[in-house]
């Protein structure tokens, strides 16, 4: 990998650029869908608001701490991509070796504070998670296979089984259908992305399925994506987590998912595509919040 040498490094770096390093938009949506599985797990309404608010500050920099880590290793394509190359690390705004290091121990004061602080079987899936992120999508997957957005999407699933474990110390059927929501969306979100993305994609040498398998076949598979989420975003209401408002309004965000991913289908323009990417980052959002409500 190639060092960004075309930009001289600032001395000065703010509190900004270490916050742009973190991935605030992206561990916004990991705290939340981590304090919905924390919400909904039983035995909530008895822990100590001090504990509650431990582990979701533990979820939140362990978050930002692979994100660091993802954008030192990430730093040669998102030079050459127009949607990234105004990170802090190919901006030159902060030394490469600094970036690794502040993910490196944030990564480790995370887990470790989790461990002490709340329970070690949270610590365990905590650093899981960042391990899966950095090793198995970051370094393993995303420059080599089509499918690395599917196996690698597995990092974004687990906040609400930590969440669910930093309150009951356990793994259980519902919290690993939490995982499983998040695990099935991930692939037709991100695609979507790709989809008007294409070409930074193909110039940074990213395989995604659009780049590699066409249009058509990518069109495909986010519907099934999209359609195995219909079923899969009423499990909580029937394992009996969340109540008949929350298993409707899962059924009608679901369906006007499958509509967004329809109209991609036969949109030859990128403006569907955009419209389901927001669409899907506002789904995500909203099931989880009715999660926590009904």
């Amino acid at each position: 990998m190639s060092d960004i040498a075309h930009t001289p490094l600032q001395t000065d770096a703010r509190v900004s650029d270490y916050i742009a390093l973190l991935k605030p938009k992206v561990m916004s949506l990991v705290v939340f869908s981590g304090v919905a599985g924390m919400v909904v797990a039983p035995g909530f309404e008895d822990k100590h608001w001090l504990l509650a608010a431990t582990a979701i500050l533990c979820l939140a920099i362990n978050a930002g701490a692979a994100g660091a880590i993802n954008m030192w290793y990430d730093r040669d394509i998102d030079a050459v991509m127009k949607r990234t190359s105004n990170r802090p690390i190919p901006a030159g705004k902060i030394p490469a070796e600094e970036a690794l290091s502040f993910g490196i121990i944030l990564s480790l004061l995370s887990v470790m504070t989790m461990g002490v602080a709340v329970n070690w079987v949270a610590a365990v899936i905590l650093a899981l998670a960042n391990g899966f992120y950095v090793f198995v999508y970051t370094m393993w997957l995303k420059r080599r296979t089509p499918q690395n957005i599917v196996i690698g999407g597995a990092a974004g699933a687990f906040p609400p089984m930590i969440g669910w474990a930093a309150v009951t110390g356990d793994v259980t059927l519902a919290s690993i259908a939490l995982f499983a929501i998040i695990f099935f969306w991930t692939p037709p979100h991100f695609w979507a992305l790709a989809l008007f993305a294409n070409d930074d994609y193909k110039r940074a040498g990213v395989p995604m399925l659009p780049c590699v398998s066409g249009i058509k076949a990518t069109h495909i598979q986010m519907l099934i994506y999209t359609l195995i989420m219909l079923p899969l975003s009423l499990v909580p209401y029937w394992l009996g987590i969340a109540g008949f408002a929350y298993g409707l309004t899962a059924f009608t965000l679901s369906l006007f998912f499958i509509y967004t991913c329809a109209r991609v289908m036969f949109d030859k323009t990128d403006k569907s595509a955009k419209l389901m990417f927001g669409y899907s980052v506002f789904y995500l959002f909203a099931l989880f919040l009715a999660l926590i409500v009904f």
